[in-house]
Order: structure tokens, then sequence, then C-alpha cells
């Protein structure tokens, strides 16, 4: 049986996943700044996120929507221990940088993520990057220092040292990912449950630690004389459905989107979510925070770019013929590749 044309569902499902990524990305970091700009727990805030995207979890499974292991395997939590430490510091990082700053400052607090990223991939993974890939590197952290050192507009130094700490996570999240994948057989939605789970559980001893214990206490049980409590639950409901069913598209993504739309709608939604900050919290703008969100997703935009035609450079030398057409028969190896095959 010939299968169906890709072409439109193709078109129909990148658009889908573009413009949901887009809405839920601007809807999380909206939600959070205006939860956090109310609450003193930011961290009982984040297990509350993590729990509900838990339950959401669940309640799939028992719908049969999702298969996940309800099991308990020891070796798989030993494997994901550097996983989930991992992401615990780096979303609680990332809602440090967020209830510091403007949410219009955001993305240029955690702006040296690509950098921190290429170089934890040359350490750990010996991967050199090319001089383009470095030129772009530079411009991205050239954007960085634009928006903290040379701009006149006042920042808040606790949360951009949050910010270069969540930048620096996040670099070392993207290597060790690859691993975790390995403990659980390759599966993306089980990584992503053991992930959620296992964060909310390690999370609870953590905000006592830090001391959110009596914040805790007084924002459920204390004399509410505000609207903390409905503004803290409403915003964990969204955020936590928005981050379960990112989880879940994340999955189509991969498969669906390429590099180069994946970093273009991240551009858009970072000057998007500026916009929004001015106009949902009266952020201010200047000249200088412009250019700098402007010459940090140029630099990403590039790099993308780099790294795109790099792959298409490094795919073509080994095989003339697109890898789609030979799995349906429609093409064929060169002369040369067959007649080694055949010898082989």
């Amino acid at each position: 049986m010939a299968p169906p044309p890709p072409a439109a569902h193709s078109r129909v499902a990148v658009t889908g996943t573009v413009l949901f990524y887009l809405v839920a990305a601007l809807a999380m970091v909206v939600a959070n700044k205006w939860v956090l700009n109310n609450t003193d727990v930011p961290l009982f805030f984040l297990c509350t996120q993590l729990a509900i995207a838990v339950v959401l979890f669940l309640a799939a499974h028992v719908s049969g929507l999702l298969q996940l292991p309800l099991e308990f395997n020891l070796q798989v939590v030993k494997g994901l221990i550097p996983m989930i430490g991992l992401n615990v510091l780096g979303l609680s990082f990332s809602n440090y940088t967020l209830k510091f700053v403007d949410a219009s400052f955001y993305q240029v607090a955690r702006g040296l993520v690509l950098p921190f990223t290429v170089a934890t991939s040359y350490v750990f993974l010996q991967s050199r990057p090319s001089f383009l890939a470095l030129f772009a590197c530079s411009l991205v952290t050239l954007g960085f220092f634009v928006g903290v050192f040379l701009d006149g507009t006042s920042v808040s130094l606790v949360g951009v040292s949050f910010g270069i700490a969540s930048s620096m996570i996040t670099a070392i999240h993207s290597v060790v990912i690859k691993k975790s994948l390995e403990v659980v057989k390759g599966s993306a939605l089980h990584l992503s449950w053991y992930t959620n789970l296992y964060s909310t559980i390690l999370l609870l001893p953590i905000l006592l630690l830090v001391g959110e214990g009596p914040g805790v206490s007084k924002l459920l049980f204390g004399s509410i004389v505000d609207d903390s409590l409905s503004t803290f639950l409403w915003g964990s409901m969204i955020t936590g459905a928005l981050g379960f069913l990112m989880s879940i598209a994340s999955l189509l993504s991969i498969k669906i989107t390429s590099p180069i739309t994946h970093m273009v709608s991240s551009a858009v939604r970072g000057v998007a979510a500026s916009l929004l900050g001015v106009k949902l919290f009266k952020d201010v703008i200047s000249t200088g925070r412009a250019s700098s969100i402007a010459i940090i997703l140029g630099g990403s935009v590039f790099y993308t770019w780099v790294k795109h035609k790099e792959s298409e450079a490094q795919q073509s030398s080994y095989n003339q013929v697109p890898l789609e057409d030979i799995e349906e028969g429609k093409g064929e190896l060169p002369s040369t590749k067959r007649t080694r095959s055949a010898a082989d």
C-alpha cells in the first residue's frame, strides 16, 4: 500500500507545532512571572508545577493515551541521578532568574546558554566547533555583555548571576541527556516521565532546607488578605499543564521541525516575550536592551544556520541520495558504493 502524501500533512504539522510552542512558551514565561511577582516560595511553586505534570502523566496512562513504566527500578534511578539533579538545579535557577529580573530581560540574563553548550560539548564530547560556529558564539556573548554591562538600565546582579548559573546547568544538561536516554532505552517519553516524577520528590526536602517551609505554611494556611493563594494555584495549574503538553509535543517536534525552524520560532518567541513584558509588567526596554536581545537572537539564528549547513555538507559527502528515497526504494546508492557493498 502506497504511503499517504506527506507534504501537506507535514506542512500543517510543522505550522501547528511551531505555533503551539510559541504560544505555550510565552504563556509559561508570563504565568511564571505573574506568580513569582506575588510569592516568596519559588521552589514550592516549581515543585507544584512538576507535581501537576506528574498527575497529568498518570491520567494519560490510565486513560490509555500513554504507556508509562510505573514499577520502581533501582538501576534506572541510579542511572538518572545526574539528569534529575541537573534538572532540579536548572529549573530552580531559571525560576530565581525570572523572579529577580524583568520578563523582557530574562532572555538576556540566560543569553550564555549557546556559548556554554558549545564549550561543554567540546570538553566532554570532543566536538570541535568550526570558525563560523565560534563567531556565532562570540556574537551571542557580545549581546549578553551589551545587555548586562553597557546598557544604562539598572539590572539585578543576583538575577544575572542566577541566569549565568542556569545557562551553565542547561549546557551540561544537554550533554547528560544523551547518556540518560541510554538508561531508558532511548525513550524520550519515559525520560520525561521519570524526570518530572523524581524531580518533584527531590524538591520537597530541598525547599525545606532553603527555608521555604514557613512561607509555604503562610501561603496555604495563613490568614489570606489578598489573592496570593489564588494567583499561586492558577499559575501552578496553567504552567503545570503547559509543561506536560510541551513534554508530549517535544516528541513530535523532534521528528517534524528542522533546527532552522525551531530557532527562528525561538527568536520570534524571545521578541514576543519582551513585548509582553512591556505590556503586562510595565518593563522598560531601552535601546541598549533592545540591541542586546537583537544581537543574541541574531547570533543564535546564525549558529543554527551554520550547523545546518555543516550537517548538510557532511551528509552529502557520505551519501548523495536522500535517505528517505532509499528507505522508500526510490533511489540507489552511487555505483562505487554499490560495488563496494557487493564486494563486502
